[in-house]
């Protein structure tokens, strides 16, 4: 099943879609997952009084927080490539999408995919007045963005994060946005599971992301999704796709711990740091290990080491050809990763996971086989390429 981001395409004098380029970092074979994390840099949130502890009613919800979330169109410029019936080249593409407005000096969170590229952009909000936005930051490799208006305080409803350490399955949530450029349409659902990992335009990995059952459709990338508490927990980022390229029940948002640590690094900098190692690996099927001489039983085989990289100024190498076994293409002949800071590794995805949740700078000693001989390899963590 693939995953479709939730811009809308305009259909009027202008059309088409968005395309997410996807950097040389992509872990491959089903549980692919790419080797970038966030900071964590706590961003300082708007404390509203505190709730009633069983929650407030999703009217309440609504009629306080709908204020804050705004409707975003902007013109991109979509490139085109050549075929057999035309010689390609570039098209005028109208998107729309979701926001929220953050704080008081009109700095609004939303998804990098929805602004990417963007030659205009304006912003509307509630009240039904609109502005002309800029750009304050992008960053692709979590898929947010941060933009700016110069409106009146009263058009600005700053939405508060909340606190997703405690968030268990079961809880409820809600989402406000623009499904189908429908403004401020709310739907309501459960948190269906927690942690998951989902993949960012430019192909890495977004850790810890929150999956729900609430309705989300095209035009609600970068709403918020809210706890009972009318706070914001997520960022609705995905839709599980298939044959049906709408709500299937399968949505997923960006954690608010990640949106925060992103939105306050945008503000500040205009972008975000990540950590990054720069492998393409794949997950060894244990299966296979056992006729593969000198394929270890577990661990992740390295298919590729992106140039300059973290992984290649530590020595290591990628493989030098590909077997394929029961219609499985295995790589051979580089390093196998078979365990970190001491600890086994098994999946590629753990391999992701644990390098997000370290930050550029950091050291990782990895336990790496080749041919049969173990060693310790120590890697220095890079910032991940924009």
């Amino acid at each position: 099943m693939s995953r479709s981001i939730l811009v809308i395409a305009l259909a009027a004098t202008i059309a088409g879609a968005i395309a997410g380029g996807i950097v040389g970092a992509t872990l491959d074979n089903g549980d692919a997952a790419t080797t970038a994390a966030t900071t964590t840099v706590e961003a300082p949130a708007v404390a509203p009084p505190s709730p009633p502890a069983k929650g407030l009613s999703a009217e309440q919800i609504y009629r306080n927080d709908a204020p804050g979330v705004v409707v975003i169109t902007d013109t991109q410029t979509q490139v085109i490539p050549p075929s057999f019936f035309a010689p390609g080249g570039k098209q005028q593409v109208g998107a729309l999408g979701s926001g929220f407005v953050i704080d008081k000096q009109g700095d609004i969170l939303t998804n990098d995919h929805v602004v990417q590229g963007a030659t205009s952009i304006r912003v509307g909000f509630s009240g039904g007045a609109s502005a002309k936005a800029t750009i304050v930051g992008t960053d692709p490799s979590s898929d947010l963005a941060v933009i700016r208006v110069r409106a009146g305080a009263s058009a600005l409803h700053p939405l508060s994060f909340g606190n997703v350490a405690g968030m268990q399955v079961g809880d409820p949530v809600y989402a406000i946005g623009n499904p189908f450029g429908l403004d401020r349409t709310m739907t309501a659902g459960i948190v269906s599971a927690t942690g998951r990992d989902i993949q960012s335009p430019n192909g890495l990995t977004i850790p810890d992301a929150i999956q729900t059952d609430a309705p989300i459709n095209h035009g609600n990338s970068g709403g918020p999704l809210i706890d009972r508490f009318g706070r914001v927990v997520g960022v609705n980022a995905q839709i599980q796709g298939g044959t049906v390229n709408a709500n299937v029940g399968v949505g997923f948002a960006i954690s608010a711990a990640t949106a925060k640590s992103v939105a306050e690094q945008l503000i500040q900098s205009g972008r975000a740091k990540h950590a990054y190692l720069g492998v393409q690996v794949m997950t060894i099927d244990p299966s296979l290990a056992g006729v593969m001489r000198g394929l270890p039983s577990q661990g992740v085989a390295i298919a590729r080491v992106v140039k300059g990289s973290p992984a290649a100024k530590a020595g290591l190498t990628g493989a030098t050809r590909q077997v394929t076994v029961n219609g499985v293409s295995v790589p051979l002949g580089g390093d196998t990763i078979v365990a970190l800071d001491g600890k086994s590794l098994t999946s590629s995805t753990q391999l992701a996971d644990a390098v997000a949740r370290h930050k550029p700078g950091d050291k990782l000693k990895l336990e790496v086989v080749r041919g049969g001989a173990k060693r310790t390899v120590e890697v220095t963590l890079g910032n991940a390429p924009q």
